[in-house]
């Protein structure tokens, strides 16, 4: 009889990366590395104020400078490429201008003024600096707290205030578990602003065709969407415009957005009917690349004294930049939505106020909206078990959702639900595989001996994906959520190739490296 087949253990064995073998070896291939006969340059100027009028721009110089095939300002592009435009746009929303190139006011360090196509990158950069603009300095705004107090600097005519978006969701009655509880905290948690630093900063390529199609090289990890949003904003008809996505070098989020540069290499190709390409400098991408993060959180909680959690209130102030980036209306509503966490907290009251400042703009980057929620939560369970002076892993235990009460929906939600946990089965193994008795005991052993160690607990849930289309729709998600492709050719090789092909990988990609 044949032996029965044994199912490959995954976990606990290190697995060999097929995507590996070629970075290792130096064959990756990124944007940067393509050359195009007849290729020129972009380089662009960009403000050094965060908020400032332009009152003049001279290219003359720049025009002049041998090797420069065009150098313009913001009105000469005016009419000719469309504002961006976020794609997700919670209902309420106000969304300022943005224009590709500001055309007569900045309103961040590193907003595009001018831009310069030359024959070399040396002559583009060059000629730059023969660009003379003339600012009138403006007072600027770079906190979310400051950015809505009376009195403050505003950044754009049409949103009062400098918030965009007012959200507010919730449920049950938390000022009624406030009367009942023993006592209530009151935190002021800060996410702080983080800048993404890819392995590879962000390059673009576009190149025309004399049938009047265009292809876009471009490190972008949703493709498909980066086809839609340049056609519908370069006036391109979609089926003549194709995009690439050669190896990213990092994204994590921040190349998924849409950026003036990617909108302006694919105006210039068909422009001057030749190749353009732009690559980012290390020290341009922290002024070019959308940040993350950039929240502060006003938390209010209504406990017991046994740590039992009757009601949660926030406020989340979420700074967003100067511009609405592709999904910044998204990720600070998303944060107080998700903050209850894994915790079954009935009464819950949550506003998100999406706040306009003179920075660079903040879209999602390592999650959006869903960590940031899971530090509100974490943050207050922690809070709560300090003050009382019990056991983090206790008062989270009294406060999960237990089991038996999934599907469930938090604090009444009419359009969240939670298919399935085992919150309490998680953390009891993951108590015992630490040992945390024992390293409880430890801890006190040594802290009487002047050391400190620190032991960290956290329980976070997660959501996978965008979800169905119509949900989308629902929250202003401008796109379908799903993706198609053609299949042009099948090919079944034989049993023999098949093994063949099996062995000689299995030659070239060792075990390990």
């Amino acid at each position: 009889m044949a032996e029965a087949v044994q199912p490959t253990p995954y976990i606990g064995r290190s697995l060999r990366r097929r995507e590996d073998h070629k970075f290792l070896n130096g064959r990756g291939r990124y944007v940067d590395d393509i050359k195009l006969p007849g290729m020129l340059y972009l380089a662009i100027l960009r403000s050094p104020h965060a908020h400032a009028r332009v009152t003049a721009i001279d290219l003359s110089a720049a025009r002049a400078t041998e090797g420069v095939r065009l150098a313009l300002a913001g009105a000469d592009l005016s009419g000719k490429i469309d504002n961006i435009k976020p794609n997700w746009v919670i209902p309420g929303t106000v969304v300022p201008n943005r224009p590709v190139v500001a055309v007569d006011r900045v309103r961040f360090v590193g907003e595009c003024v001018a831009l310069v196509v030359a024959e070399t990158r040396e002559t583009a950069y060059d000629a730059l600096e023969l660009i003379d603009v003339a600012y009138e300095a403006l007072p600027a705004v770079v906190n979310e707290e400051a950015a809505i107090a009376d009195g403050a600097p505003q950044l754009h005519d049409n949103v009062p205030h400098n918030i965009t978006t007012y959200f507010k969701t919730g449920g049950g009655d938390y000022a009624a578990a406030a009367r009942q509880a023993d006592e209530v905290l009151r935190l002021r948690l800060v996410n702080n602003r983080l800048i993404p630093t890819c392995l590879e900063t962000r390059t673009i390529l576009a190149e025309p065709s004399v049938d009047g199609r265009l292809t876009i090289y471009l490190p972008s990890q949703v493709p498909h969407m980066h086809r839609r949003w340049i056609a519908e904003t370069v006036g391109i008809p979609e089926h003549l415009l194709r995009v690439v996505a050669p190896d990213i070098g990092g994204g994590f989020g921040a190349k998924m957005h849409l950026y003036p540069e990617e909108l302006l290499c694919a105006y210039l190709a068909r422009e001057l009917k030749c190749p353009v390409k732009w690559s980012e400098s290390r020290s341009e991408s922290h002024q070019a690349t959308s940040h993350g993060r950039a929240h502060t959180e006003l938390v209010e909680v209504a406990f017991r004294k046994d740590g039992r959690i009757l009601g949660t209130k926030i406020e989340t102030l979420g700074n967003v930049g100067a511009y609405l980036s592709n999904m910044a209306s998204g990720g600070p509503t998303m944060a107080g939505s998700y903050g209850t966490g894994t915790y079954k907290i009935k009464n819950f009251e949550a506003v998100a106020k999406v706040i306009l400042t003179n920075t660079v703009p903040v879209d999602a980057y390592r999650g959006y909206g869903r960590p940031e929620a899971a530090y509100i939560a974490e943050r207050t369970i922690e809070a709560v078990a300090r003050h009382l002076g019990l056991d983090p892993v206790a008062v989270r235990q009294i406060n999960f959702v237990p089991r038996a009460e999934f599907p469930y929906r938090p604090y009444g939600s009419r359009s969240t639900i939670y298919d399935s946990g085992d919150y309490q089965g998680c953390l009891d193994k993951a108590v015992a595989a630490f040992d945390y008795s024992g390293r409880r005991e430890e801890q006190q052993r040594l802290r009487s001996a002047g050391r400190y160690r620190g032991i960290g607990v956290a329980a976070y849930t997660e959501t996978c994906g965008m979800a169905p289309s119509r949900r989308l729709a629902g929250i202003g998600f401008d796109r379908g959520g799903w993706e198609s492709a053609r299949i042009v050719q099948i090919s079944c090789p034989s049993v023999t190739q098949l093994s063949q092909e099996s062995n000689t990988r299995r030659l070239r990609y060792p075990e390990r490296i």
